[in-house]
């Protein structure tokens, strides 16, 4: 693959919006609760009011997840200093990542399809947020983006499908800007819904991250560069840890071809997006760490998220990156660092992605000249 470039990242999350502030509040905020056996612990983003973000006009019937989403889409876009306006609108798009699109829209319109009156009273407003692009689809409305429009479902490996799909558009010079990531919200449904797929002991959370991604350049630093994505499946029920380990090790092979003689001595932090069997985790994360990893006296640092902001579904990973952004920004020591982030999910998915950052103070380059 070639490297996807990052020149901005715009998240919404319990711990705030700044992902510098979210990499400090990981590193010092205890844990959540446990959610109880009914699953009402939560942790969700508190006083976001949707007209107050984005006004009145067009908000009135958007979801939360959308709603969220096209927060996060413009502060991406603040953040790399790009106008959309100054660029050719036709090539730029958006591809975002979902676990099942807004459950709570879904759900909530398909009761009415039964309660109300046959065959018109259902209220044709609704049904838009029904649709898994729905939020994708708004933001190419509200920001301009005519180019490519996608939505990936994917559960847990959802973000780093995203990455591989924008990939595979920048080879095939299909885009030139992409705003990709994933956005969950939380509500009554997906709080049950998230029981399915989560660790019974983690409250259910929301929130997410986009970033503004490019195909890298040479002789132009970005923020950061996505050098490997690998996605698979598990070969049978309790061989994740194989599936996985392999995912990172052709990853990290194509991180190689990027200027990484010996990628693994080049992996300064590592994170898993787990499933709910704990025990299983452990495996899949010493197999990370075998690959991951030169010598297993002198690990990678181990970043977690979930455990501070709630299970977010398919936007865990999209939180994970927004932070590793964030330490590298007031980090120069880890300037060209690599940072594996892997992921499995309960129906046997896997996959893992390399990324290589460096600090802004560094002099890397600022809004379009980054892209």
């Amino acid at each position: 693959m070639i490297p996807i470039a990052i020149s901005g990242v715009g998240m919404l999350s319990t711990l705030g919006r700044d992902p510098v502030a979210l990499a400090e509040q990981l590193a010092v905020s205890a844990r959540l609760p446990e959610a109880g056996p009914d699953g009402r612990a939560a942790a969700a983003i508190k006083d976001f009011d949707v007209r107050a973000e984005l006004g009145r006009k067009g908000s009135t019937f958007l979801d939360r997840r959308t709603a969220l989403t096209l927060v996060a889409c413009r502060a991406a876009l603040d953040d790399a200093g790009v106008d959309i306006g100054a660029l050719a609108s036709g090539r730029c798009g958006a591809v975002l990542g979902t676990t099942v699109g807004s459950a709570r829209s879904s759900i909530d319109y398909a009761r009415e399809t039964f309660v109300q009156d046959p065959p018109h009273l259902v209220n044709p407003g609704l049904f838009p947020n029904t649709v898994m692009n729905c939020a994708a689809g708004q933001s190419a409305i509200r920001f301009g983006l005519k180019g490519v429009n996608a939505t990936i479902a994917g559960g847990p490996v959802a973000f780093a499908s995203v990455l591989r799909y924008c990939a595979n558009l920048f080879r095939t010079e299909q885009a030139d800007l992409l705003l990709g990531g994933a956005v969950e919200e939380l509500t009554p449904h997906s709080s049950w819904l998230s029981r399915s797929w989560g660790r019974p002991t983690v409250p259910a959370g929301e929130g997410g991250a986009v970033f503004v991604l490019g195909p890298g350049r040479p002789g132009v630093r970005p923020d950061a560069e996505v050098v490997g994505v690998a996605l698979g499946f598990r070969p049978g029920p309790g061989r994740e840890p194989e599936a996985v380990g392999r995912c990172v090790r052709l990853a990290l092979e194509q991180a190689a071809e990027h200027g990484h003689a010996d990628p693994a001595a080049d992996v300064a932090t590592c994170a898993l997006r787990g499933g709910a069997d704990e025990t299983l985790d452990r495996a899949v994360w010493r197999a990370v760490l075998r690959e991951a990893s030169v010598s297993p006296d002198d690990p990678p640092e181990r970043l977690v998220v979930h455990d501070h902001v709630g299970e977010c579904g398919s936007a865990t990973q999209a939180l994970e990156l927004a932070a590793v952004l964030g330490r590298h920004r007031v980090r120069p020591g880890l300037d060209g660092r690599l940072t594996v982030l892997a992921a499995h999910s309960a129906d046997g998915a896997v996959g893992a992605l390399v990324v290589r950052g460096w600090s802004r103070d560094g002099g890397s380059a600022r809004g379009d000249d980054r892209l």
